[in-house]
Parts: structure tokens; sequence; C-alpha cells
């Protein structure tokens, strides 16, 4: 397996792992949402039992998954998706733009159910997500 591959493989676990987690918010309501971080506002919503809250966090299920399958397919498991060339370093770039930007919300967010440590720690994990998809993508096929 060459370098590419694997580092699409990795960036295709994380993705999966953190649709995963979206979908344990889901299941396991409130205590979840506020353990990874979820804002006030988000946290009202589930709270009051809104299905908002849940279609919001499927959406992002939803698109963490196709991440995944996106570079499940750079990777060779999978048959090659739609636009792969083009969604491959959107992806890349979503990851290390949430990253970086994360940094900066992490001394504006006034939110008090979102600390400094969740911008913190979320945003190296994205960067990390994100870099893993760069290596990939400047390894080449």
């Amino acid at each position: 397996m060459n370098a590419a591959a694997t580092c699409f493989l990795i960036g295709a676990a994380c993705s999966a792992l953190a649709a995963l987690l979206h979908l344990g918010c889901i299941a396991f309501g409130a205590p979840w949402y506020r353990f990874f971080g979820a804002g006030q506002s988000m946290l009202r919503l589930v709270a009051a039992g809104r299905p908002l809250a849940t279609g919001i966090t499927l959406g992002i299920t939803a698109v963490l998954a196709l991440w995944s399958a996106y570079a499940l397919a750079a990777a060779g498991v999978l048959p090659a998706l739609p636009l792969q060339a083009q969604a491959l370093p959107a992806i890349c770039a979503v990851y290390l733009a949430r990253g970086a930007l994360g940094f900066v919300l992490a001394t504006r967010d006034r939110d008090p159910t979102r600390s400094v440590a969740f911008w913190r720690w979320s945003s190296a994990l994205c960067l990390a997500v994100g870099g893993v998809h760069l290596v990939g993508l400047l390894a080449g096929p």
C-alpha cells in the first residue's frame, strides 16, 4: 500500500469515527452534546426535544460519512466517486480551515458551554485530519 492510500485510510477512519460520535450524540442526548462541545443554543434544542437538533446532527453525520467515502475511494477501497478530484482538496481545505479558525474562536467565543479547551482539542484534531488528507493529496496516486 502506498503512502497516499495509507493517509486516505487514516482520514477515512477519522471522518467515520466523527460521524459515529455524532450519532452517539443523538442516541445519548444532552450529556454527549455537552461533552463534545455543543453550544448553548444546540443544548437548548436538545433539552426541548426539538427535531432541529437531530436534523442538524444528522446533516453533519451525513457530510462526515460522505467525506469518509471519498477518502476510501482515494485509498482504492471503494470505486472512484463523482468529482473526487475536486472533493478531496475541498475536504482537506475544510478540515484545515476549521482547525485554524478554531484557535481564533477559542479567544472570542463567549458561550459558557464551550471551553477554550474544547476549541483547542477539536481544532488540533481537525488540523491533524486535514494534514493527513494533505499528505495523501501531495503523495499522489
